[in-house]
């Protein structure tokens, strides 16, 4: 129940702010000046047009023009006036939150001259950019081996497997046209755009500006193409396999099957027939099919049972009736469906319907996994379907201030089960895993839980932008987001007590958990862009406010005062939630020290709610005195009153343009990371240890960047960019206290601070693009990185301190070629793609004994064999220890 009234907490801070409300930025803007060139004075009046679009603009009378709220893209500008020759600038890109300036040199009109005509060139130095910031355009990422967003974002400096600048991976904010796709309940994204309908993909790694909120780490923008007003689209589709010599290490690898790898997807625009301009819609699909590259057999069943007791193997029952096919256990299945609809009403943009959907059925390949290597069927699988709705309306005051209005409903959920139906006959005895013991493959068994969690979102914002004059531009802005948080997990239970029949526990008992929540959080800020020839800044404040909408466990150590209780628990137990909130002060300068470079500097101040599982994990707060449940169950219980997790971070840089078509930028950042996500431990009757999420852990970040651009020209286009980092914290996970206390002998926490799991101090990102667009393009994509840190250990006991070692070099390569051909107006081209074109055996995860992916010292030291039916090579043979082998597919392309 909310405790307070909203309005006194926020009255303050609206006062000063326009009621409008945050919509990240999904726009640019085009400024310039406008001079006589024999003369060199400004020319008034010139009307200035936006080729294809209704937006335009008019000079004043020091000659300046600007026209805001303009879509990413390449544009086509049009300068007229009376007694000059009209100029045409062509190639005119447009980035979001970026200025691009166009300046016109007008010519008295000549009868010989007509209309002059010039292609602008894409900024090596962008001027008005005051911190790190990457964007990349649909055509760009057309020309390259890219599948996905997570790709594009793994190339850009300081990105390290989704986590920027050594931040926690849940740090980071994914947007699809300005609205977030973050799960709240995980902390992840749960949808992202598909590349085919890119328009442009913003990166913010640095210090954002206020209008960005909810992350510690960076934003990721996805603006997806908009509807066009005459008909175009296009279809691809493309087939392949893994193609790999190392069958040692991966099973079925050498069956080439083309329907094991499939993609197809396509858009189409134009207006909706008869209603030419006043309605135009846009659909957009795809769908991906990939069986992955790690495979089980199936030997046994899930029902299966066998004996192996007897001292000698000839004694043993080995029970299996499995049709010995082999199973995907690592598969991937999406869908994608997007569709937009623009009505042209109003002065301006009119009403824009957004739909998105994306479906995803796959399974994950772990240690747990591993174990059903011969049982494939027992073992979880995952079923994620995300759900985004919106309607937005953009209302043009005058030609300098326009505000954005948008209401979303956002709903992801996502299922973790081994069938379906909870009385499903296949689920049987959990004791059909303990048949086998040592190190040996399960030779019957299931995943007996049940996982289900949904969130839906919904939001109201507006936003509002002024270029209250040629200097200045306000943005202000006011965000409500209110959350519905149910989530489910049980155990089914199969037993004695149930006659070996599936059964579901009673709602409320320690394997039954169920809770319904909804937190509600609010934002504002306000912020000025103040441009001047010699100095550009960003300044701006931003307020977050959270209410958890919940109660927190006075006493921990007291939880047995809760058994044999169901909810609702007694007041007297239990104490509301606090509600959190925070003023977070940005600002960045840009310093252009000449017309070819710039320095800048930017401090800010970042705020997070920690994923809501950990703030309302264990609703029930049961903490089972005996018996193994899996991480989601009986080990923790949630904190609905944590603190937000900060972050304070300091970076300077520098642009430089080398040459016309060469540029460098050097960054060096630093970041101080407070009120992380760890545990505290508490003690049930006396033996039983278990944990409460708190606010603990801290750690901090230094690194520095190097990039440089050759812009494509001649053929040729490349980018490299190397990074030099140091992350380290007290923990990388919220659960390692716990964890380490677990330990024989316990562990006890890092009091200092060590390497994080995914520091990796050396990276190198390159891409080259050679060819002629339009005819045919070869491209790729090289990363080359220093091995992540590992603990080292010898039979589970550590040797070494937390993350003192190494594991080997990362390296890959991938390739794409394309042969394009003209049919009239339309396109067509045949592709190939390959991935890891070198097929090198990354080692992303090793044995602790060795550090290395391929060997361990438990098949050299004297043990049991294992009391099953694989040997210890077998089972020390693990696939997911190493990044994806080499994989081809082609495909073929058709534009219209």
């Amino acid at each position: 129940m909310r405790r307070i009234k909203l309005q006194d907490i926020v009255a303050g801070l609206l006062s000063l702010i326009i009621s409008t409300s945050l919509l990240a930025g999904t726009t640019g803007k085009i400024a310039g000046k406008i001079v006589d060139t024999a003369t060199n004075e400004p020319v008034i009046g010139v009307n200035i047009l936006l080729v294809g679009t209704t937006q335009g603009a008019a000079s004043d009378l020091d000659g300046n023009y600007y026209i805001l709220n303009i879509p990413p893209g390449i544009y086509e500008l049009k300068a007229t006036a009376i007694g000059y020759s009209s100029v045409i600038v062509n190639k005119v890109k447009v980035s979001i939150d970026l200025t691009t300036r166009i300046d016109f040199n007008f010519k008295e009109e000549a009868f010989e001259l007509g209309e002059v005509v010039v292609s602008a060139d894409r900024p090596l130095v962008q001027t008005d950019l005051t911190s790190t910031t990457a964007k990349v355009g649909g055509d760009e990422i057309a020309m390259l081996p890219i599948e996905d967003i997570e790709t594009v974002v793994n190339l850009q400096a300081g990105v390290v497997d989704g986590h920027f600048r050594g931040g926690r991976s849940n740090e980071v904010k994914y947007m699809i046209d300005g609205v977030s796709v973050v799960d709240a309940f995980s902390g992840g994204f749960s949808i992202q755009a598909e590349v085919n309908a890119i328009q442009e993909v913003q990166v913010l790694s640095g210090t954002f500006n206020a209008e960005y909120g909810e992350a510690l780490s960076g934003i990721v923008n996805q603006v997806t193409k908009i509807p066009d007003n005459f008909y175009k689209g296009d279809i691809s589709f493309y087939t392949g396999d893994y193609l790999t010599g190392r069958d040692d290490i991966f099973n079925n690898i050498d069956d080439i099957s083309p329907s094991d790898l499939y993609n197809i997807q396509g858009n189409l625009s134009g207006p909706v027939p008869g209603l030419g301009d006043f309605l135009t819609f846009l659909v957009s699909g795809r769908h991906l099919r990939d069986e992955g590259y790690i495979y089980g057999q199936r030997i046994f069943n899930p029902s299966d049972s066998s004996n192996f007791s007897a001292n000698e193997p000839n004694d043993w029952f080995i029970g299996a009736t499995g049709d010995e096919a082999f199973v995907p256990m690592n598969f991937n299945e999406r869908t994608t469906l997007q569709g937009k609809l623009n009505i042209g009403v109003g002065n301006s943009k009119g009403i824009n319907l957004h739909g998105f959907y994306q479906k995803r059925d796959y399974r994950e390949y772990d240690g747990e996994s591993h174990n059903f290597q011969l049982n494939p069927d027992g073992d979880y699988r995952l079923f994620q379907r995300g759900y985004l709705g919106s309607i937005s309306y953009t209302h043009l005051i005058n030609k300098s201030t326009f505000v954005d209005v948008i209401g979303s409903t956002f709903i992801t959920e996502l299922k973790q089960f081994a069938f379906e139906d909870p009385l499903d006959s296949r689920y049987v005895d959990p004791d059909r895993r303990r048949d086998v013991s040592g190190n040996a493959f399960f030779t019957g068994g299931t995943q007996n839980w049940h996982f289900k969690h949904k969130t839906t979102t919904h939001t109201a914002k507006m936003d509002l932008t002024s270029q209250v004059t040629n200097i200045h531009q306000l943005k202000s802005g006011f965000e409500h987001k209110l959350h519905t948080l149910d989530y489910e997990d049980f155990q089914i239970r199969v037993d004695a007590s149930t006659g070996f029949e599936p059964s579901l526990p009673t709602p409320g008992s320690f394997d039954f958990n169920t809770y319904k929540n909804h937190p509600l959080q609010v934002a504002a800020y306000i912020q000025d862009k103040i441009e001047l020839d010699y100095l550009i800044v960003n300044i701006g404040l931003r307020f977050d406010y959270f209410d958890p909408d919940a109660r927190t466990l006075n006493d921990p150590d007291n939880i047995a005062a809760l058994d044999g209780l169901l909810p609702p628990f007694p007041d007297s137990l239990f104490s509301n939630a606090t509600i959190k909130s925070q003023f977070s002060p940005r600002i960045g300068i840009s310093y252009p020290i000449t017309d070819r470079g710039a320095i800048h500097v930017s401090y800010g101040h970042f705020f997070q709610v920690p994923p809501f599982e950990f703030l309302y994990k264990n609703p029930n707060f049961r903490i089972p005195l005996t018996g193994n449940f899996p991480e989601f169950v009986g080990r923790t219980i949630g904190n609905a009153d944590l603190e937000p997790q900060r972050t304070t971070v300091y970076e300077i840089g520098l642009q430089q343009a080398l040459t016309d078509e060469i540029g460098i930028t050097i960054t060096g950042y630093y970041k101080d990371i407070r009120n992380l996500l760890g545990q505290e431990l508490h003690i049930k009757n006396e033996f039983r240890k278990f944990g409460k999420f708190i606010n603990r852990d801290y750690g901090e970040v230094r690194g520095l960047t190097f990039t440089l651009e050759k812009r494509f020209s001649n053929g040729v286009g490349a980018n490299i960019d190397y990074t030099y980092q140091i992350a380290e914290g007290n923990a990388s996970d919220p659960n390692d206290q716990f964890e380490n206390a677990q330990q024989s002998p316990p562990i006890e926490g890092n009091k200092q601070l060590v390497p994080l799991d995914w520091d990796r101090r050396h990276s190198l990102n390159f891409t080259v693009t050679l060819g002629k667009p339009g005819n045919y393009i070869a491209s790729f994509i090289g990363q080359l990185g220093s091995g992540l840190p590992y603990t080292p250990a010898l039979q589970n006991q550590r040797t070494g301190l937390e993350n003192s070692d190494n594991r080997p070099n990362f390296f890959k390569v991938d390739l794409y070629v394309t042969k394009e051909m003209m049919f009239k107006n339309n396109r067509a081209s045949l592709f190939m793609k390959i991935f890891n074109l070198f097929d090198r055996a990354n080692e992303k995860d090793v044995f602790a004994d060795t550090g290395r992916a391929g060997t361990t010292l438990e098949l050299t030291r004297a043990q049991q064999a294992p009391r099953g039916v694989n040997t210890l090579e077998e089972f020390f043979t693990r696939p997911d220890f190493y990044t994806a082998p080499r994989q081809i597919v082609l495909g073929m392309s058709y534009s219209f």
